[in-house]
């Protein structure tokens, strides 16, 4: 992509409304602009992220056997009644009436509606277990909507539900999805732990939220340092086998949010200097609430003895769009973002010092036409600029490497190749950079 003809609508100064890092840099670098309170419009270069981010999401649900459909945003009020959720959602639920003064609500979550599609359509205990997902937008009216798409009252979610025979089955599903989820947050380049947290509204006796650390997180949490650094699991992970050596690794040691924590049990179970006390943003929250929904909703199938039986149930939610401002609260400098490979809007910037001159322009036509060939997402800036605010543009966006092509450069041969993250310089001939930026960006495209 040529940015003489992209729409990058980039600010040289932080807007007053936005209060923590990740608004701030996702106004300035043209990713979202607000269009209400909590409600963003995604522009070009967000979009790229957040489809990204969608992406990686959509790989590891369908790893663990989860099967993608879509439902709608606006859901009958009837479906919210019959589960009694209705009244106790409170004015977080956007309701509404249709012409004919039917009672509609912008869905908050899925639920009942899924129970409903699951209850009309399956009746036998042959057709289980079943994992259903989609990625649709939610919309929660916050009473305070803050921190840009952190907290906004329209999100993207991924949200999946599992339907199993028996509570045995269900923790089954509910282990699949435990491990797809560390998958997921790794291959966005962030560490995630799982921890011990409520249910809140969507019910249930088992829940782990998963936290990443974070000077701007919402919520105190408390962890043995040891799950910092703990191994993801394989991409060949048998989904199918018995993961629960896997969960008891990651969940034998102590860590909580606020909310479910034991300070006595904290001190007790970890030694002082592997404590560790932080703040931390939730990306991912997973429940198991056995017949909450199925049973006032009726949802049963008939068992293998002809009776029926009522479904078990758990929902596994991934805030895609909050994802784009956890890693950036995860990944920025004084300059700008710092995007790891897998969800940056472009691979690398190439920059073109002097745009007009036509020993420049010809390097850096021909080095964008080779990376484009290579496969590699570029963004050349060809603008007339001046070199400083180019700079200053690139770091500002984030992009992993930069590729910078001048006119004294190339009169020894040489282009520089700059590492957007540790901001170590290369001076290379131009075959050579091109050939280490491939090799760069490709061996960081699937880090895990």
């Amino acid at each position: 992509m040529l940015l003489s003809r992209y729409f990058l609508p980039v600010l040289r100064e932080t807007p007053k409304e936005a209060e923590i890092v990740s608004h701030q840099l996702m106004l300035r670098s043209a990713m979202i602009r607000q269009s209400a309170a909590g409600i963003y419009s995604w522009l070009p270069l967000g979009y790229r992220v957040l489809r990204k981010i969608e992406q990686i999401v959509r790989e590891e649900q369908n790893r663990a056997g989860a099967i993608e459909l879509l439902m709608p945003t606006l859901q009958s009020a009837d479906i919210w009644r019959q589960s009694g959720r209705y009244e106790d959602y409170g004015k977080e639920m956007l309701r509404i009436q249709d012409r004919h003064e039917r009672d509609l609500l912008y869905g908050p979550t899925n639920e009942e509606l899924i129970t409903e599609i699951f209850r009309e359509s399956v009746k036998s205990y042959k057709d289980l277990p079943k994992n259903l997902y989609h990625i649709q937008w939610k919309f929660r009216d916050e009473i305070r909507p803050r921190f840009g798409v952190m907290r906004g009252r329209e999100f993207l979610m991924k949200d999946a539900y599992s339907f199993d025979l028996s509570v045995e089955d269900a923790r089954k599903a509910y282990n699949r999805m435990f491990v797809a989820y560390l998958r997921t947050f790794a291959r966005m380049g962030l560490k995630s732990i799982p921890m011990a947290a409520d249910t809140g509204p969507i019910g249930g006796d088992l829940s782990h939220e998963f936290i990443i650390l974070a000077d701007t997180g919402e919520s105190q949490v408390y962890c043995h340092k040891d799950l910092i650094e703990g191994k993801v699991p394989a991409a060949d992970s048998d989904f199918d086998g018995d993961l629960s050596p896997i969960i008891k690794a990651w969940t034998s040691k102590y860590a909580a949010t606020d909310e479910k924590h034991d300070p006595e049990r904290f001190e007790e179970e970890v030694p002082a200097a592997k404590r560790v006390s932080a703040r931390g943003i939730e990306v991912g929250h997973i429940f198991f609430f056995g017949t909450k929904y199925s049973e006032p909703m009726g949802a049963k199938v008939q068992g293998p003895d002809g009776n029926m039986v009522t479904l078990q149930m758990g929902s596994y939610g991934v805030g895609v769009s909050r994802l784009a401002g956890a890693i950036i609260e995860a990944g920025h400098d004084e300059a700008g973002i710092v995007w790891p490979v897998p969800v940056a809007p472009f691979e690398t910037a190439l920059i073109n010092l002097k745009a007009g001159d036509k020993a420049t322009d010809e390097a850096a036509i021909g080095m964008y036409q080779q990376l484009r060939q290579a496969g590699i997402e570029v963004l050349l800036d060809d603008t007339d600029e001046r070199a400083g605010v180019k700079f200053a543009t690139m770091d500002l966006i984030g992009l992993p490497y930069q590729l910078i092509v001048g006119p004294k450069g190339l009169k020894q041969g040489e282009v520089e190749l700059k590492d957007r993250k540790s901001g170590e310089r290369q001076s290379l001939s131009p075959e050579a950079a091109i050939n280490q930026l491939i090799v760069c960006i490709e061996s960081q495209r699937v880090p895990v």
